[in-house]
């Protein structure tokens, strides 16, 4: 398992992570605080909301390709 920490700024931040993501087979859960949700979700992401660090966990250890994509959203 692998953790990210990403912020999504927009609605179009959110639909570019999710196409993004959903190339990848494994299973990514989005967690803040005690709200955890799909991350392969667009309500679930919405429910979270914006300008929120969280936590993307992703259930395989091998996901540099992931990391990549999604490199612009992963928080500083």
């Amino acid at each position: 398992m692998s953790e990210i920490s990403v912020i999504f700024k927009s609605l179009e931040e959110v639909l570019d992570f999710l196409n993004k993501v959903e190339k990848y087979p494994f299973e990514m859960d989005l967690s803040c605080g005690s709200i955890v949700v799909d991350a392969k979700s667009l309500i679930g992401i919405m429910y979270i909301g914006f300008n929120h660090i969280v936590n993307l966990k992703v259930y395989n250890d091998e996901c540099n390709s992931l990391r990549e994509d999604i490199k612009k959203f992963i928080a500083a």
